[in-house]
């Protein structure tokens, strides 16, 4: 049976490309999902779909894994997305993998696996549930969704999902354990043809990272990511890093396929976006964004859509490698403006100051020693306010 499910828009204006994101058992999208969304609706359209009898969702029983996947794709007829689900909601995202792929243009699993657990565990789940409600498993609930320290750092998001917990009609919950005890997709991994990313949780012991592992390993393109100080619940326990993962696969993906009638102007712009967003960080891109004139506002999405949508978005060189390049082109050029902004987005993309050295001494043999010389004195200056912005924070001066 096909349940009707039940939307929540959780960001976004509806000329972004869309991410569907999907519930773990016992919680509601907008509880598990809202910090993420919140991080996303500058790229994405988010909206979340809730289990039956949970939250807004009307109580059903008597489904599968698969009808809930069916239930997803009614739910979006005729639209292509990405989509992310942690735990149940990431046993969907596979099915959905498997059987639509051509609807799906990415797949982020979190806290999940191609099996979850075993029968009998499942079974005796439901009919616990069945005889003294969803109640009855908030003493032993916080232990398997939140990593140790969780619930006293974030006391409002935790006790949110466990209020979802409590709150759930019994015989809708009991029908997605039943549906987990017979779901098993272990031997149809490879069939998987859409980009994955496994997300684990360090501390996950209802999906431990060994599953996401598998899953990785068994899919066609497979992506494997462990978040340390995480236990089930990756979206409520760690959404700055969510956030980031989700967004940059499929982004990625969608660089990856560009020139594909499937994608559009608006979707490699927003690949843009959060590319020159991570490169040069909020607070340049805030601060040219504020500075947009008639004049600039072409060159601007120009900028955004063609260099960073088109070319940083490329899979073929990894950021590290393109800062380094793009620093010996700007100092043969001798264009020290944007020298000093692309030595901030180095060291934001991982270089170090030996690396970055090292760099500027090739440019010396290969562009000259003049440029290469007033290119040192960039550097120094750069490298000297990182050093003040590390003090008046608190932290250490890196070397």
């Amino acid at each position: 049976m096909t349940p009707d499910l039940t939307l929540t828009h959780l960001a976004g204006s509806d000329d972004l490309p869309l991410l569907v994101v999907g519930p773990s058992i016992g919680t509601t999208a907008a509880t598990l999902w809202r910090q993420v969304a919140d991080r996303l609706g500058d790229r994405f359209r988010v909206i979340g779909w809730d289990l039956p009898g949970h939250g807004p969702s009307a109580p059903a029983t008597g489904f599968s894994v698969e009808d809930l996947a069916a239930g997803v794709l009614a739910s979006f007829p005729d639209e292509t997305f990405d989509y992310a689900g942690d735990s149940v909601g990431g046993a969907v995202g596979l099915c959905l993998a498997l059987e639509e792929p051509h609807r799906v243009r990415t797949v982020s699993l979190l806290c999940t696996g191609a099996r979850i657990g075993d029968a009998a565990m499942w079974r005796e789940r439901a009919a616990l549930v069945r005889d003294e409600g969803t109640k009855a498993l908030l003493d032993t609930t916080p232990g398997r969704w939140f990593a140790p320290g969780f619930t006293e750092r974030d006391v409002s998001t935790s006790q949110a999902l466990l209020d979802d917990l409590a709150s759930a009609d019994a015989s809708s919950y009991a029908a997605v354990c039943e549906a987990l005890a017979v779901f098993d997709a272990r031997s149809r991994l490879a069939d998987v043809s859409v980009p994955v990313l496994a997300v684990a949780g360090e501390h996950d012991v209802a999906a431990p990272p060994a599953l996401l592992r598998r899953i990785a390993d068994g899919v066609r393109h497979g992506r494997y990511v462990c978040l340390p100080d995480v236990a089930h619940l990756a979206p409520a326990e760690a959404p700055e890093e969510v956030a980031h993962l989700v967004a940059d696969h499929a982004l990625t993906a969608v660089a990856r396929h560009h020139g594909n009638a499937a994608t559009t102007l608006a979707e490699v712009r927003a690949a843009g976006m959060q590319v020159r967003r991570e490169v040069l960080g909020d607070e340049h891109v805030d601060r040219a964004s504020e500075a947009v004139t008639d004049l600039t506002r072409d060159f601007q999405d120009l900028i955004t859509t063609y260099a960073w949508g088109s070319i940083w978005t490329r899979p073929g060189l990894d950021r590290r490698s393109r800062s380094m390049i793009t620093l010996t082109a700007l100092v043969a050029r001798g264009h020290h403006e944007e020298l000093a902004m692309h030595l901030r987005a180095a060291l934001r993309n991982g270089l170090t100051r030996d690396e970055i050295r090292e760099v500027l001494l090739q440019a010396a043999i290969y562009c000259g020693v003049p440029d290469a010389n007033t290119a040192f004195r960039v550097a120094q200056q750069v490298l000297d306010e990182s050093d003040q912005s590390d003090e008046s924070e608190g932290g250490t001066p890196r070397a």
